[in-house]
């Protein structure tokens, strides 16, 4: 299975680096609030430097807290393309910092409909 993720995140990859009018767009990301999710933003942001992250902070994680989940196999690598508030999230996922020592995720699913709804109707009056 992990194989087949790569090799299709691989050709993600290819045909972004092809899809150069999104230059031109606004590109928003929305993961889970997990080491992974992170990692997918870095690895976007290699293609694109202005997408931004919404509903991937700490005040949506803390808000959550009882659909929190166990990240079965986290990431451990610097990323390099998260802004500062990104970043500090991500160490303290990846470091075990927020929920006792467990590798702690959020999935997007589990996010309150009327929080995600709010989020999409700021970023379209923009």
């Amino acid at each position: 299975m992990r194989d087949w993720v790569q090799g299709s995140i691989d050709a993600v990859d290819k045909r972004l680096a092809r899809s150069r009018w999104l230059d031109q767009c606004r590109l928003h990301y929305w993961g889970d609030i997990d080491t992974h999710g992170f990692g997918i933003l870095d690895r976007l942001r290699g293609h694109f430097r202005h997408v931004e992250s919404f509903l991937m902070d700490r005040a949506t994680l803390d808000a959550h807290e009882s659909a929190w989940g166990i990240e079965d196999t986290p990431l451990s690598t610097e990323l390099r393309r998260l802004d500062e508030a990104e970043r500090t999230l991500y160490d303290d996922l990846r470091s075990q910092r927020i929920w006792c020592g467990l590798q702690l995720r959020l999935e997007q699913e589990h996010i309150d409909f009327d929080r995600v709804k709010k989020a999409l109707d700021t970023l379209s009056a923009h």
